[in-house]
């Protein structure tokens, strides 16, 4: 699927106030100390990844490219922040004439990542790229664990379709985000329709529970839905009894009937049943789809059922007990002047409980064995090893302030899909357990 950029309807508002205030203090204070202008670089990684997961996955890079486009301070926002008090009036025309002008590089939408991966690298001067913080970790954080559930899932499914539909689990909004970064971890399609008209997804849909409540009888129900809708819709079968509807179904739609959906029940017994039960029906082409509550976990353990399909809602779209990837955004590096030739210092915070960071500005690449396979994360900052020229993988997204990365979704699916093929077999494995392949500094 396309992104907006490539024609669909999108409208996207500033995203100037999307920050925290002590972005603009720090701006506040750096214009009047004089070192606003200090060429710096900021790098986005995380220090673990959650418990339990063995990758973790990018996703939003799209979506930051569109925050830092419309990253704009207009009249409405600047009144809000003179009235409030926040900023002075000399930050009040800077922020007047915002735009990036620097460079940001990054992991590739899709890419999987591991503890230390520098995901997203952002130059320029301080007071540009501080700026960018909140809203940049915002968007990564939350459609980086959609997208790595939305992977473990794909991997459990092993090629059974997966609809998203968790819409109404969720903010309106981020629900958007959620179906997006679902398409990016491997699922196939969704119900939200605003994520299909901002992003081009495949939208699909049919009846609740209610629609046959609604009607005098099942069987009018069905009627109305066929009648409507075609043969080849999917009609719910778990509102009654399972058995019936299902022979109902088949009556009325005959065997070209496209799909059923279980909804409730121990669906790998009900599964089971009904594939038994179309199949003497001479319905053998019908697909059964199952929902309810479900995670990559129960789509696992109905590896063995006749499922065609899975439709996922709240565990997706609440990361599935991880919501958030624990990103940070730290400065790594800076100069004594705006002079983009001026040597940059590596800068590293350095604290008790865990929360140290590595300086300097750094490059990444992956090692791979003898078959292909990766067996190493290696992060440096001095010079690149001649081994691993060809395997780095950070790639230029903005340049002098231009994007210059955008791309179809559907080609950030396809990477994803190639790079967890690329890792250990382990890497799919749901049992708890250590990053698959270690991070190596140099």
């Amino acid at each position: 699927m396309n992104t907006p950029d490539l024609g669909l309807p999108v409208d996207v508002p500033s995203t100037a106030l999307f920050t925290d205030q002590y972005e603009l203090t720090m701006l506040r204070a750096a214009l009047q100390a004089g070192t606003a202008g200090r060429r710096s670089v900021f790098e986005v990684f995380t220090r673990r990844l959650p418990e339990g997961r063995r990758y973790g996955v990018v996703a939003g890079t799209g979506r930051v490219l569109d925050a830092v486009e419309n990253f704009r301070f207009d009249a409405d926002v600047l009144g809000f922040l003179r009235e409030q008090g926040i900023v002075d009036e000399a930050t009040l025309r800077w922020l007047a004439s915002y735009r990036f002008s620097g460079d940001i590089w990054g992991y590739p939408e899709g890419e999987v990542y591991f503890p230390g991966s520098p995901i997203l690298r952002v130059e320029g001067s301080f007071a540009e790229c501080v700026l960018l913080e909140t809203v940049i970790l915002s968007i990564l954080n939350h459609d980086s664990a959609i997208a790595a559930a939305a992977s473990r899932m794909a991997a459990a499914a092993s090629g059974r379709g997966l609809i998203e539909m968790g819409a109404r689990r969720t903010h309106e909004l981020a629900a958007v985000a959620a179906s997006r970064a679902a398409y990016v971890g491997g699922f196939d399609t969704t119900s939200d329709l605003a994520a299909g008209f901002r992003y081009g997804i495949p939208t699909v849909g049919t009846s609740a529970h209610a629609f046959t409540l609604l009607h005098d009888s099942e069987r009018d129900a069905f009627r109305a839905q066929i009648d409507s809708l075609g043969r080849g819709t999917t009609l719910l079968v778990d509102t009654f009894d399972v058995a019936e509807a299902v022979r109902t179904a088949v009556e009325i739609a005959g065997p070209e009937l496209g799909a059923v959906r279980i909804d409730s029940g121990d669906l790998l017994l009900v599964a089971h049943r009904v594939r038994q039960q179309l199949d003497e029906l001479g319905a053998v082409n019908t697909k059964i789809v199952v929902t309810s509550d479900l995670d990559e976990y129960a789509i696992a353990s109905l590896a063995a059922a006749p499922v065609d399909a899975y439709g996922v809602g709240t565990q997706l779209v609440t990361g599935s007990g991880h919501p958030t990837c624990s990103m940070v955004y730290k400065i790594v590096a800076r100069a004594t002047s705006a002079d983009p030739k001026a040597t940059l210092h590596p800068v590293a915070k350095k604290s008790l409980g865990g929360k140290t960071s590595i300086g300097g500005r750094k490059w990444a690449a992956r090692r791979r064995d003898a078959e292909g396979y990766a067996e190493a994360e290696v992060v440096g900052t001095g010079p690149v090893p001649p081994e691993l020229l060809d395997r780095q993988l950070l790639v230029e997204l903005v340049k002098g302030g231009e994007i210059v990365a955008r791309e179809p979704l559907d080609a950030v699916r396809d990477r994803h899909i190639a790079a967890r093929a690329g890792l250990p077999m382990s890497a799919i494995q749901l049992s708890r357990g250590e990053p698959v392949i270690p991070t190596e500094y140099m």
